[in-house]
């Protein structure tokens, strides 16, 4: 177990609560993290480019002109990939980009990257994030209360909290997540991250089992 420092929403310090040691102490993998970031971001590729190739380019059915006696090059149809017009050499299609990644691998980066962010003192644990209603005001006051104003922030929190959700989402550098949506590519990008303390024993359980 490791114990973590627990803030409140002035950013003042109010004691420590106790984590998993996979978690927050994982051993940082350069190779790992790298295939999961490709992983993630192929995923999201839409694979729709496409372009016509020679044989499907429309016309070109004639030989342009004879094959010698002109003093030309020879050509068998203006449809070449060297005309202007022409189709297209190695034509891309629509195809998936992605590919599958064994679960505990992409655990284990995640676990690596959040590990790598508390070893660097960029993580926060925040008693209480409660808002009193969907306004982004109280959570431009929190982040400037936590002294991590116009810093790019990852914040994790509980999915029940509605009004923290919709406060937050108009804030630029301002990303937030439920526990299940964690992704390599946003915990890369952020600087800081910041976790709601009730949501540890969710994470702890997403990340390890």
């Amino acid at each position: 177990m490791v114990n973590l420092k627990v803030f409140t929403k002035d950013g003042k310090e109010k004691g420590e609560i106790s984590a998993e040691a996979k978690v927050f102490s994982a051993v940082y993998k350069d190779a790992l993290i790298h295939m999961a970031l490709r992983c993630h971001r192929a995923g999201l590729r839409r694979g729709t480019q496409s372009t016509l190739s020679k044989a499907e380019v429309r016309g070109g059915g004639r030989k342009p002109w004879k094959q010698k006696g002109t003093g030309r090059a020879r050509v068998g149809s203006i449809r070449s990939p060297l005309w202007r017009g022409g189709g297209v050499i190695f034509a891309p299609k629509p195809r998936d980009h992605s590919f599958n990644m064994p679960k505990k691998m992409r655990k284990a980066a995640l676990r690596a990257v959040i590990s790598n962010r508390m070893k660097e003192g960029r993580v926060k644990v925040i008693e209480d994030l409660s808002v009193s209603g969907p306004k982004t005001k109280q959570m431009i006051n929190i982040i400037k209360g936590l002294d991590l104003f116009d810093r790019k922030i990852l914040m994790l929190v509980n999915d029940e909290d509605k009004n923290l959700i919709l406060s937050g989402r108009n804030i630029e550098k301002l990303v937030m997540l439920k526990t299940e949506e964690v992704n390599i590519f946003d915990l890369l990008n952020c600087e800081w991250l910041v976790l709601q303390k009730e949501i540890l024993p969710k994470l702890t359980e997403a990340l390890v089992k």
